[in-house]
């Protein structure tokens, strides 16, 4: 059980670093910010599924697979999300499978 209250406590303390860190940066930084956070969320991602190795409790197990499933939410989005911005610098013109031909 104690193991469960600093799992909890870690988060907390994350969320409220993170929040402070995130809501002091000038939105046109968030852009760049947001690969950060992709990464920060795979590394979230790999902890989870690393939980379901080890013996553990049925809370445990259930608050590890809602970790699981808001990472990988988070980073399929974020994916997503660049893509359509890298689409905004796209020539209209110019097929993009040609761009790279010789």
């Amino acid at each position: 059980m104690s193991n469960l209250l600093f799992m909890i406590g870690v988060f907390l303390a994350s969320f409220i670093v993170g929040y402070l860190l995130i809501s002091r940066i000038p939105s046109l930084l968030h852009t760049p910010l947001m690969s950060m956070t992709n990464a920060i969320s795979a590394v979230t991602l790999l902890g989870a599924l690393m939980l379901f190795s080890t013996p553990s409790t049925i809370l445990e197990k259930v608050l590890g697979a809602f970790a699981v499933i808001t990472a990988t939410f988070n980073v399929v989005g974020g994916f997503v999300i660049t893509d359509r911005m890298l689409r905004l610098f796209r020539d209209r013109g110019v097929d993009p499978n040609t761009l790279y031909e010789k």
